[in-house]
């Protein structure tokens, strides 16, 4: 087992990690207890469009003596790409314009992960039974993962990485749109709900193409807080890219694993945020969602 940092100056704090509540393949108490194992001081639930996952973080806090950032991975789409914002210590209440837009995103999730498996059960043999299979519990958002992990289990692939990669890339035969609100919608709503943006895995190696740096500009704009500057998504040159991005801007810079369990590489810990990072996401924040620390 690895030792957590006794210094808060030199704490480990991962922003970015997904558990069962969304793609993730590990519950929030065993997402703790390996957190800790990692050596984290501090980690951030930033499941896709939901807060399922927020009621057990005190318990899996106190188990685990990792604090943790209450969070959301919020997806939106502008001019056809794919761009994912964290949303950090936001309202989570369902009064606010951001829980709007999440519940808008989950249910065509839903529908979208239906036609695409209609249209892949035609040339491969898998079908919605076999999806279902893959999720964990009711509270689960439904998304391309879980495809992935049917079509992984009945043998049509032999990981996520190459379902996503050969059968359910934006690009091929079987991809199916869904309701995503624009980033910059996002950004207001975020700020609106109380937390704080930031800008994830913007440069990632996944996309066709980095997102336009007009589109981070107006994201700034618009109110953008910070940068996922550190992601495994990144190399040298776009991690300095980005750095630049954000210092001329003046925004935060963050780190974090993007850990989803066993369905993606991603260790936990792999990359880091600074503690001045977080003590200033703390100070912006104004929702009343706070840190959970033992």
């Amino acid at each position: 087992m690895s030792e957590r940092s006794d210094s808060p100056a030199t704490q480990r704090i991962d922003l970015h990690s997904h558990s069962t509540c969304s793609d993730g393949t590990t519950s929030v108490p065993e997402l703790f207890a390996q957190a800790r194992a990692a050596g984290l001081d501090v980690l951030a639930l930033t499941d896709h469009d939901t807060v399922e996952g927020w009621p057990q973080l005190p318990a899996a806090v106190a188990a685990s003596g990792v604090a943790a950032v209450p969070g959301i991975e919020v997806s939106c789409e502008q001019g056809h790409r794919s761009v994912h914002l964290l949303a950090l210590l936001v309202d989570p209440s369902g009064h606010t314009d951001l829980a709007a837009e999440m519940a808008e995103a989950r249910s065509s999730r839903i529908e979208r992960a239906r036609r695409m498996v209609a249209l892949i059960g035609e040339d491969h043999p898998v079908c919605w039974e076999d999806v279902l299979a893959q999720v964990a519990g009711e509270e689960t958002v439904i998304g391309r993962p879980h495809i992935a992990d049917a079509l992984v289990a009945a043998g049509v692939v032999p990981d996520r990485s190459t379902a996503f990669t050969e059968i359910l890339r934006p690009t091929g035969p079987y991809y199916v749109p869904y309701y995503a609100p624009s980033p910059l919608e996002a950004v207001a709503a975020i700020r609106e709900a109380g937390g704080v943006s930031v800008i994830a895995h913007p440069g990632s190696v996944t996309r066709d193409d980095d997102l336009p740096v007009e589109l981070l500009e107006e994201l700034v704009e618009a109110g953008l807080d910070g940068v996922e500057v550190h992601h495994r998504e990144h190399d040298d040159a776009e991690r300095e890219r980005l750095g630049a991005f954000a210092a001329r801007h003046d925004l935060l810079v963050t780190g974090g694993s993007d850990f989803h369990g066993t369905g993606k590489p991603n260790r936990l810990g792999e990359h880091l945020t600074a503690l001045e990072v977080l003590a200033e996401i703390e100070r912006r924040a104004t929702s009343g969602t706070s840190v959970l620390r033992p």
